[in-house]
C-alpha cells in the first residue's frame, strides 16, 4: 500500500510540474518568441572532473541537457536552434579525448533517426553545418543520412555545427562566391582599372554561408559565465542578445531558458528599432 501511495504521490507530482510548465509558457506566449536561439555548450569537461566521472561522461550528460533544451525551445514556438557541437579547434585536444567525443557523436545522430527521437516527435529538419571533411568517415556518413532522412520536415529546425569555426565558414562564403563569380570576374579583368566593379556582393557571401536560409540567432548564449565568443557565428550576431549564466552546460535548466527569453522580450523594442535602422542603411 505504501509503495501505492509513493507512486500515486510522485505521479501527482509530475502532472503538477507539467501543468505549470504548460502555463509558464503561455505566459511566455503573449511577448515575442525569439525565432532563433544559439548555444555554446560550454562546461561538459568541468562538469565531469568536478563529479569525479569518467572522461566522455560529461558529454553524455551534456547530450541529455541538450534534449531537455530543445524540448522546450520548441514547445515555446522557437523554430530554429543552433548548438556548438565541435569546433575546428577541438581537433587539437588529445586524440583519445576526440575519439571519445567522435564515437559518442556517431552514437547520438544514428538515435536521431529512430521513432520514438527528438526528430521524429517535433518533425525537426536538422542541418550539420562546418566542414564535415575534417570529421571521420562514418560520422560524417550518419551526419549526410540525417540531412536527407529529415529534409522534408518543417515544424522546426536542429543546426548542429562540428568542425566548424566562423573564420573558416566566411573564408568558405568567400571561396565559394568567387567560383560562382569566376566568369564575371574574368569579364571584368579585361576592361580598364577605372570602370571596374565590384562583383562579389554581400548577398554572394551571405548565400554560401554555412547557415545560408537561416535567420540570425535572436539570442546566443554560452553557459559556464564565459563571455567569449570562441569563433562562433561572428558574422551572424552582429546584433543577437548575448547572455552567459554561470551555470556549466550539464546543469542548464527550464529557468535559464526562460530568464533569457524574458530578457529578449524586455529588449525586444530595442533590437526592433536596431533593425530597422541597419535595414534602411545603403
Amino acid at each position: 500500500m505504501e509503495a501505492g501511495f509513493v507512486e500515486t504521490l510522485c505521479k501527482f507530482c509530475a502532472y503538477l510540474c507539467q501543468l505549470f510548465r504548460r502555463y509558464l509558457f503561455l505566459l511566455l506566449s503573449f511577448g515575442p518568441i525569439p525565432p532563433h536561439i544559439a548555444f555554446i555548450m560550454d562546461g561538459n569537461r568541468r562538469f565531469a572532473r568536478y563529479w569525479n566521472l569518467k572522461p566522455g561522461k560529461g558529454h553524455q550528460v551534456g547530450f541529455l541537457a541538450l534534449i531537455s533544451v530543445l524540448k522546450s525551445c520548441y514547445e515555446l514556438g522557437v523554430k530554429y536552434v543552433t548548438v556548438y557541437a565541435f569546433s575546428i579547434d577541438n581537433f587539437k585536444r588529445s586524440p583519445d579525448e576526440v575519439q571519445l567525443v567522435m564515437d559518442l557523436m556517431l552514437e547520438k545522430i544514428e538515435a536521431l533517426l529512430k521513432e520514438n527521437s527528438i526528430v521524429k516527435l517535433y518533425g525537426i529538419k536538422v542541418a550539420f553545418l562546418g566542414n564535415l571533411d575534417l570529421l571521420s568517415g562514418p560520422v560524417r556518413e550518419a551526419a549526410e543520412k540525417v540531412i536527407a532522412a529529415t529534409a522534408a520536415n518543417t515544424k522546426a529546425v536542429l543546426c548542429i555545427c562540428v568542425a566548424y569555426s566562423s573564420t573558416d565558414e566566411i573564408v568558405h562564403a568567400v571561396q565559394e562566391s568567387f567560383k560562382e563569380k569566376l566568369g564575371e570576374i574574368q569579364e571584368k579583368s579585361s576592361l580598364k582599372f577605372g570602370s571596374q566593379e565590384c562583383v562579389i556582393a554581400l548577398a554572394d557571401l551571405e548565400r554560401h554561408m554555412y547557415t545560408a536560409g537561416c535567420p540570425d540567432p535572436a539570442i546566443l548564449l554560452r553557459t559556464s559565465g564565459e563571455t567569449r565568443l570562441s569563433n562562433f557565428l561572428l558574422w551572424q550576431t552582429s546584433f543577437s542578445l548575448l547572455l552567459a549564466p554561470d551555470v556549466l552546460w550539464p546543469e542548464i535548466s527550464l529557468r535559464h531558458l526562460v530568464w533569457a527569453i524574458l530578457d529578449y522580450q524586455r529588449l525586444h523594442p530595442y533590437f526592433t528599432r536596431k533593425s530597422k535602422i541597419i535595414s534602411r542603411t545603403p
